[in-house]
């Protein structure tokens, strides 16, 4: 049995990663982390969270739980994952990392730890999304130097704080990397007054924040004459927190590295 503690436990997501490890069968919701100057430290994580009680009491620190958990979860804030990543290297812990947001500094420092603890790090830990990302892999060989212009769409709630969405982003490498392509060169993040006819190699991404929305991706293979769309739509988060349970799962089995959900899901190779 696979015991998981839930950073941000009360939060948004967090709710959802608790309410996914206490419906799993081979896993065991252990601890929940909240913000030090929460009202909320001492209470029952099921209580709080209306699903009754689980006799889990909230932390306000990872290191006060730190041997009551094989795995913690963590869909944070880019400062507060890192700070966890270091704590779980030091006490030979894993990690399932759903952060978005990092900068270039804090992956490369994120890639330093990939020799001393296993963690799967992806931006969407859905099944459905990451076999997209495979059928758009695919679909880029065959299209993307054939005369059709790549646009990606994304669509989530207003409250979402980072743009493009880490799934937008993580489609957008794949294809590039299946195109030979640099998107930190060819991407395209904005598009404002006279900017001239578009490039052949140009990977465009546009935003939508609004309402409720839980997340929308569109793919769109733009060619004269012709168009194709491949679309991922997530109607609740539990698809998130289910897949985030089980690669916290797959992790227990895994030797240090950093691992993505196509690893966790077979799907490479």
């Amino acid at each position: 049995m696979t015991r998981i503690a839930v950073m941000g436990a009360t939060g948004r997501m967090g709710r959802i990663l608790v309410e996914a490890a206490q419906r799993s069968e081979q896993a065991e919701l252990s601890g929940g982390v909240v913000r030090p100057e929460s009202s909320l430290a001492g209470a029952d994580i099921g209580e709080v969270i209306g699903l009754g009680r689980a006799s889990v009491a909230l932390s306000t620190s990872v290191e006060a739980i730190i041997d009551d958990f094989d795995v913690l979860i963590d869909f944070t804030t880019p400062d507060v994952t890192m700070n966890n990543l270091a704590l779980c290297a030091r006490h030979g812990k894993r990690m399932v990392i759903g952060t978005t947001g990092f900068n270039e500094e804090q992956l490369a420092e994120l890639d330093g730890y990939a020799d001393q603890l296993p963690f799967v790090f992806a931006a969407n830990m859905s099944t459905g999304i990451n076999l997209a990302t495979n059928l758009l892999k695919t679909a880029a060989r065959a299209l993307g130097d054939a005369g059709f212009d790549i646009e990606i769409i994304e669509a989530h709630h207003r409250h979402k704080v980072d743009a493009p969405s880490g799934t937008a982003l993580m489609l957008g490498q794949a294809m590039a990397e299946s195109l030979g392509r640099d998107l930190k060169r060819d991407g395209v993040f904005e598009r404002y007054g006279q900017i001239g006819a578009r490039s052949d190699r140009e990977i465009g991404f546009s935003t939508i924040r609004g309402g409720d929305i839980v997340g929308e991706h569109t793919v769109m293979f733009a060619g004269d004459g012709e168009r194709i769309e491949i679309t991922h739509k997530a109607s609740s988060r539990l698809t998130f927190g289910n897949g985030a349970v089980r690669a916290a799962q797959w992790l227990m089995d895994q030797t240090p590295g950093r691992y993505d959900m196509q690893d966790v899901l077979g799907l490479k190779g």
